[in-house]
């Protein structure tokens, strides 16, 4: 039943057979389930002071110890978004959107300030300095999208930037220190290519009560696989799996395009990953 538009949105969240109890609801929640990846952007350029709101919204998220150490470089030019884009195995999307915005984990900036301080960083150098550093890109980010999505904008992430980190870095001119750990599309959707709302795993599948429980897995994997082909056949795409899809993504190394070299990447862009 999708009798309210809660129930309608959880619906296509996740199908009508897997609607989860219904609770607390806000606009904010409609806004969030509603969100989908768009590849298609009209030209047309954004309002100004899109960009500073966006960022200002990517500020107030939550940030490790407040030590901010995430950057974002805003990209308008067509000629380096389509250097990008090549990176990216050549997602047109890239080149279309008016603005690309370009996620950094940054440490530059923690090790400018130490050494204009004088001072030595032993924890800098470490596995756990640069992951704090991707989640506050990834938490900052994800504000910046809902942020943007509020405004009617529609958004797509691109992690396809990491196949080639160091190639991104000479675009940009990134410092030691600095690495583009995804991208994201800001612009008005094409309305002559509407996305649909994706469907997700069920929520017992991926919510866990006091300690993980993989009883029954298969079956939700099942009924996802079934949700996810029919999603894929409805939208022109070749219809698959969730199954296959995991599958193709992760069985071999060559679909990773050049990302199973990432480690040695980012040393030499300065993370030494200790």
């Amino acid at each position: 039943m999708t009798d309210t538009p809660n129930q309608a949105a959880l619906a296509a969240r996740y199908g009508d057979g897997h609607i989860p109890a219904a609770g607390p609801w806000s606009p904010v929640i409609d806004a969030l389930l509603a969100h989908r990846s768009v590849r298609a952007y009209r030209p047309d350029p954004l309002p100004e002071g899109t960009l500073e709101t966006l960022v200002a919204a990517a500020q107030s998220a939550a940030t490790s110890s407040n030590l901010q150490t995430w950057s974002v470089v805003a990209v308008t030019d067509p000629a380096r978004k389509a250097r990008l884009a090549a990176v990216a195995n050549g997602q047109k999307h890239i080149e279309q959107c008016p603005l690309f915005l370009v996620w950094i984990a940054d440490l530059s900036r923690t090790a400018r300030l130490a050494e204009a301080e004088g001072r030595t960083l032993e924890g800098l150098p470490y596995l756990e300095t640069f992951l704090v550093a991707a989640l506050d890109a990834g938490l900052a980010a994800q504000n910046a999208t809902v942020a943007a999505e509020s405004l009617g904008l529609s958004t797509v992430y691109i992690g396809a930037l990491r196949n080639d980190v160091r190639a991104v870095a000479a675009e940009l001119d990134l410092p030691p220190g600095a690495v583009g750990v995804f991208g994201l599309c800001v612009g008005h959707a094409d309305p002559a290519q509407p996305a649909e709302v994706k469907p997700r795993l069920p929520q017992p599948a991926i919510l866990h009560h006091e300690r993980y429980d993989s009883c029954g897995e298969e079956a939700h994997r099942a009924a996802y696989d079934s949700a996810l082909g029919a999603f894929s056949a409805r939208n022109e795409m070749s219809a698959y799996r969730w199954t296959e899809r995991v599958l193709a993504r992760l069985g071999s190394t060559r679909a990773l395009h050049g990302r199973d070299g990432l480690k040695g990447a980012l040393r030499a862009l300065g993370f030494p990953l200790r």
